[in-house]
Order: structure tokens, then sequence, then C-alpha cells
């Protein structure tokens, strides 16, 4: 008989951390979230600011959005994340982290950062999840490319951020 895991690091287990900026959250994040609510019990979202980019949208407000588009979602929780990932792991009892891969170069950049996360906190694992072909080509960066130029951003976003870019981006 193989002996049970302590009831925290089971816990843990079925609690993950889906982390990124959000700036602003797309059809393409929504379904990376909906994939891990059928991996996992809990799922935090770690909305993050990122030092080398410029957000669209402030903190404060990029965490409003992704609680208006989680809403009725019991099992999703959104917070502001300050300081390493890791640690806002660690903090929240979340014993994995979603990514999503939308390409090769995606790929090698979230496997440096999930080695690298591995290294500080070993009894944190990281989880690639693949996007639905529909959503692959999609990014924030994309999103506020075409919002800047006046474009329908409608298919990209959920209607909440389409609302939010129309009033920052009026055509």
């Amino acid at each position: 008989m193989v002996p049970s895991e302590p009831s925290a690091r089971r816990a843990a287990a079925l609690h993950a951390a889906f982390p990124g900026t959000f700036d602003p959250v797309t059809l393409g994040h929504l379904d990376i979230l909906e994939r891990a609510r059928r991996l996992f019990e809990r799922i935090t979202v770690m909305v993050a600011s990122h030092h080398d980019k410029q957000q669209l949208f402030p903190l404060a407000e990029r965490v409003e959005l992704l609680e208006r588009v989680t809403r009725g979602m019991d099992d999703v929780r959104v917070v502001a994340l300050e300081g390493l990932l890791v640690q806002g792991c660690l903090d929240h009892g979340a014993g994995a982290i979603v990514r999503g891969i939308r390409s090769a170069g995606d790929l090698e950049y979230e496997r440096q950062m999930a080695l690298t996360n591995r290294a500080l906190a070993p009894e944190v694992e990281t989880v690639f999840l693949v996007p639905a072909a529909e959503h692959v080509h999609v990014s924030s960066t994309l999103v506020r490319q075409i919002a800047r130029m006046g474009g329908d951003c409608s298919r990209f976003v959920p209607a909440a951020v389409e609302e939010r870019l129309r009033e920052r981006f009026p055509r």
C-alpha cells in the first residue's frame, strides 16, 4: 500500500495559477483558462505588471476586466501579482502554473521560465496548454494595434474588453 500524500500537497496540486499581463484579456486567454478549469479544481488568475512593457490598461483596470469576464466562474479568483510568480503561487497555495503556448517561440521562452521557476520553487509545476486553432494567432499586442488603428477587435476579445477599447480608442 502506498502512503497517501499530505493534504496540503494534494490541495496545491488541485490549484493552479494562470499568470499574465492580460493587457487586454483576449478570447485566447479565456480559452486557456477554460482548458485549465477542466484540469484543476481552482484557478487563481494572477495579473502582473511587466517592467519591460508599457501597459495600455493600468493594473487595477486589468484586474477589474478579468473579474468581469470571469464572473460566474466560482472556481476562478483574480488577484494582482506583486513580485515573483513562484512566490505568488506559494502565497496563494497554487501547486501549478498554467501557460499558453501558441508557437515554437513561445515554447522556448516558456521552457526557460519553467526551468527557472522550478529552480526557485521545485514544488510548483508548470503545465503548458495549446489554445484552440481559432485563437492561436491572437495576442494582446495584436489587439492593441488593431484598436489603436480603429479596427474591430470584437472577434478577439470579450464584449467588456471591446467596449473598454472603444472608449479608449474611439473610431
